[in-house]
């Protein structure tokens, strides 16, 4: 059964960083693209960035470039998210999710992906 479980959120104060884990298994890690979604209370889901299977970046948000980082560990089936400098408007429930494509999807395409994360919960806050 393919699963994907997130780890590595928590309370950070502004200015700080997190690195955020997605861990997956029960499916060929190395065919899929990953991407890191966010979802603050009250609004729409969203995707924050995507790493194909050819470590192909893409940037769905403006506001993360400069602050935010993934990369990808075949050998571990696990991929991360390195936030850098967060301020309070990034707290959101991060999930990740995966996508049998070389290509990332969209960023609003939740359809677009075949499995998804629980999601955690990273709160910036003094």
């Amino acid at each position: 059964q393919a699963q994907l479980v997130e780890s590595g959120g928590g309370l950070v104060q502004p200015g700080g960083s997190l690195r955020l884990s997605c861990a997956g298994s029960g499916f060929i890690f190395d065919y899929y693209s990953i991407g890191w979604f966010r979802q603050a209370p009250g609004k729409e889901r969203s995707g924050v960035l995507c790493i194909n299977r050819n470590d192909g970046i893409t940037y769905y948000e403006d506001s993360v470039k400069g602050r935010f980082t993934i990369s990808r560990d075949n050998a571990k089936n696990t991929v991360y998210l390195q936030m850098n400098s967060l301020k309070p408007e990034d707290t959101a429930v991060y999930s990740c999710a995966a996508r049998l494509s070389g290509i990332c999807g969209s960023r609003y395409g939740r359809d677009e992906y075949d499995y998804w994360g629980q999601g955690t919960q990273v709160t910036v806050s003094s």
